[in-house]
């Protein structure tokens, strides 16, 4: 309930207002995003890949309804590919990036999903070129069938473009299903927006359930799972799978979020598993970091403490 309240409040510009005003909230930001700029981006890209970790970058902005702003977003994802290989770090998808399509046009009021789709292509060229892949992200229900469907449609052209689906969308499995079979590239996520009842699953319970039957989809499929969790369980059954259906460690990877269970990502990666550290980065984090502090309650406590007025006595 405290987690559909925060994401529902998030809409609100006092809250956006009071949450980038904070005293505490440069603290919380650091921990969850790399910094503002590609050079900030790269700097922590060339430190987990030192680790031995690979990466997933994420230019942080979502809902652009400028075409303006959505092609300047795709330049900064072809600058930032230019960086990476620039650096040594892009090749053999050893950094990747990962792109929201609505921060690329696709809900622009005129031709939204062509827009995208050309943005899109743009970026995943500059990522061929570089050495390493393009993953669109996952975003709320009414983004996702535009998004499969051009990253269905652009596969023909990059086969290694990746897509994300969310276990808590009851569409989720059908979709698994489909994404096996063609043998693409598929994020696993549990999913991080307040979705409607009648498309998404309400209960954590059902949102794991979900994750495991597609779990086990993508894992007997022909595809590149890349399996989106900090679950402990969700892990163990991931490995379990891996040796019943045959598959080595280096035909699937384990993702986790930039600042979260970092000692898990090392142990994982230092056992011989590939593991990608999801690692957004830019100024417009306002909507990631509402999304983080909702899945950590920890950290939300924290957070909202930070944003009460200080108490201070009067003077007499």
């Amino acid at each position: 309930m405290l987690r559909r309240t925060l994401l529902a409040a998030a809409a609100s510009d006092r809250l956006h207002q009071a949450v980038i005003t904070a005293p505490q909230t440069r603290a919380i930001v650091d921990r969850y995003v790399a910094g503002d700029t590609t050079a900030d981006a790269v700097s922590t890209a060339r430190a987990l890949r030192a680790s031995g970790l690979l990466v997933s970058l994420d230019y942080l902005g979502e809902d652009t309804t400028d075409a303006g702003q959505a092609a300047a977003v795709a330049a900064t994802y072809v600058g930032l590919l230019g960086e990476l290989s620039a650096a040594g770090l892009a090749g053999s998808g050893g950094c990747e990036v990962s792109v929201k399509a609505t921060a690329v046009g696709l809900f622009l009021p005129e031709h939204g999903e062509k827009t995208a789709a050309e943005n899109i292509a743009r970026i995943c060229t500059a990522a061929r070129n570089a050495g390493t892949t393009v993953t669109l992200d996952a975003e709320e229900h009414t983004a996702v069938g535009a998004t499969l469907r051009i990253a269905g449609e652009l596969r023909a052209d990059f086969p290694d473009l990746g897509c994300v689906v969310q276990s808590r969308l009851r569409r989720t499995e059908a979709d698994c299903e489909q994404l096996a079979a063609s043998g693409a590239r598929v994020r696993l996520c549990k999913g991080a927006y307040d979705e409607p009842p009648d498309v998404a699953y309400q209960q954590r319970r059902d949102v794991d359930l979900s994750y495991v039957r597609c779990l086990k989809l993508l894992m007997a499929g022909s595809g590149y799972p890349m399996l989106a969790t900090h679950d402990p369980r969700l892990i163990d059954i991931a490995t379990a799978l891996a040796l019943l259906t045959g598959r080595s460690p280096d035909r699937f990877e384990y993702q986790m979020l930039y600042g979260i269970r970092a000692d898990e990502q090392q142990r994982l990666a230092d056992a011989g598993s590939r593991v990608r550290v999801y690692v957004p980065y830019g100024s417009d984090w306002y909507g990631y970091l509402i999304r983080r502090l909702a899945e950590r309650p920890g950290n939300l406590a924290f957070f909202l403490r930070s944003l009460a007025p200080s108490r201070r006595p009067s003077p007499r």
